[in-house]
Formats: C-alpha cells, structure tokens, sequence
C-alpha cells in the first residue's frame, strides 16, 4: 500500500469520530413518555409478551434485522492471522455493507478465542440476540 493511501485511509478511520459504525436508537426518546414506553416501566409489556411466545421477539425487538459479523481473527480478508482487535476494522467495513445496501443492522463481534468448539459454544449462545450470524 502507498503512503498516500495509507495515510488517507488511517483519517477515514479516525475521524471526525473514530470507527465506521454507531447504535442509533429507531424511536425518539425525546419526552419521559417515550421513556416509560422505551424502558421501565413499559418495557415489561414487550418482555412478558415475548416470555409468553417467543415468536414476537422479532416483532417487538430489533433481533429479526440484527446480524452478527463475528471472527477471532485468525482468517481476516488476505491479512491472514492478524488477531481480533486488528480484524475489528475489517468486520466494521462488513458491518457497513450489510447496512449501506440492505439496511440491516450488524454487531461486529471480535472473539479472543481460539478453540474452535469454544467459539461454536461462544457464536451459538449469541443465537437470542441475533436474527443472523
């Protein structure tokens, strides 16, 4: 890579606010009414809703748009084994994609594990919040 490229892309990433993706709440939350509604105490209806059929997750909660792009960085995009912080890049661009041309929402998950059964028990207990991995 060029110095100039290097150079252009390290400002990309760094600013104005470091990173390439943010949580954005879907409801305003401008009023205490919102709040009652978003959070206690009217968060409840929306949980014993979902406790009594687990089906209304998806209608109630943002898990039928929420996709996890999970990697323990040893197989990142032509870098190789680079390690999970250094992969957190790569697994923000992806996020973007996912958001940028089919508006889903995406984690990028970075796991310091290595044991491949321990990463399958890891990504797999995840399965409640996501709709997608």
């Amino acid at each position: 890579m060029d110095e100039k490229l290097k150079t252009e892309a390290l400002a990309y990433h760094a600013g104005p606010t470091p990173g390439k993706i943010s949580i954005a709440p879907t409801k305003p939350l401008t009023t205490q009414a919102d709040l009652v509604l978003a959070y206690s105490p009217g968060v409840a209806a929306a949980c014993l809703a979902i406790a009594a059929d687990a089906s209304l997750a998806n209608q109630y909660t943002s898990r039928a748009n929420l996709v996890g792009v999970i990697t323990n960085g040893t197989a990142v995009l032509g870098l190789g084994n680079i390690g999970p912080l250094a992969a957190k890049p790569v697994m923000e661009g992806k996020s973007c994609l996912f958001k940028r041309f089919a508006d889903i929402d995406v984690y990028d998950i970075e796991l310091n594990a290595h044991d491949p059964d321990k990463l399958v028990d890891i990504i797999a207990a995840l399965e409640p919040t996501l709709g997608g991995i």
